[in-house]
Formats: structure tokens, sequence, C-alpha cells
């Protein structure tokens, strides 16, 4: 994907994040872009805490695609994806990740809300870990504001 479209749909998946806090959900978002980069062939918005939108777009994927095109394809997501969710895109086969704003800052936004208790394990050590390469991009500093503000006050209100 080129810068451009980086952005486009990192914004893309912050709407998703938006549209699942609309319905009461945590606010975080993921697409699926198919090898050209510009085709978004799935996308999801956060479900409860063990269905985080990266896993279950994840699974969806290794559902629905091969493997061979799954690792062509990238996962496009509002933050860095927890270990479960790095792991599920691991195991689904899909071959970059591309996140708009760090663990570090979602930490920040929610502390120790027993809601989102936060992994201090970084999607790139997780990754590290396996025997295959998955290329990470992120955060993307050109956006990292605008996924955080999508969760501003929206942990707080959840007491």
């Amino acid at each position: 994907m080129n810068p451009d479209q980086t952005l486009r749909h990192l914004r893309r998946a912050n709407a998703v994040a938006q549209r699942a806090a609309s319905m009461g959900r945590h606010p975080f978002g993921a697409l699926l872009v198919a090898p050209d980069g510009e085709t978004v062939l799935a996308e999801q918005g956060n479900i409860d805490t063990v269905n985080h939108a990266e896993s279950t777009l994840a699974r969806t994927a290794a559902d629905n695609w091969p493997g061979a095109y799954l690792a062509q394809c990238t996962l496009v997501t509002t933050f860095e994806p927890c270990a479960m969710c790095t792991g599920t895109v691991y195991w689904a086969n899909i071959g970059r990740i591309v996140y708009g704003a760090s663990e570090e800052a979602l930490l920040a936004l929610t502390g120790s809300h027993a809601e989102n208790p936060t992994l201090s394990l970084p999607c790139r050590e997780v990754i590290a870990r396996g025997q295959k390469a998955i290329e990470v991009i992120g955060p993307v500093a050109e956006v990292e504001a605008e996924m955080v503000a999508t969760h501003q006050g929206f942990w707080s209100k959840r007491g």
C-alpha cells in the first residue's frame, strides 16, 4: 500500500471503530485489504473483550480465502493488535499489519480499566517468536491523534 492508501484505510478503520462505539462496543476497527492495496475485502468492529475486531476479522478471512492469498493481504487496524489478535493474524497467514496508534497510547487512555487490561507485549515481539515473516507498519504518526480522539472519554464513561 502506498502512503495515501494507508492513511485512507486507517481513517476507514477508525470510522468502523466509531460505529462499534455507537453500538456500545469498544471503539476498535479493522479492515482486510487485498493485495492491490486498494480493495477492502472486509471490515470489522470490536464485538467484546474476547472477540476483538482484529481477531474476528482474521478468523473470517481464514474461513474465506486461502493462506497464500492472505499472505499478500494487509490487516489495517486502529490500534496495535494485542497478543491474542497478533497470534490470530499469524495463524490466518495475513502478511502485513498496519496500525494507527500504539498499545502505549491505548494504555494511556484506558489505564487499568477492567474492560481493557492491556498487555505490554508489542505485536512485533509476538511475531518475532514465530516462524514466518509478517510486516508491521505502525504507529502511523499522521493519524495517531485521530485514533486516540475516538477513545477520548469513552473509557471514563464505562466506569
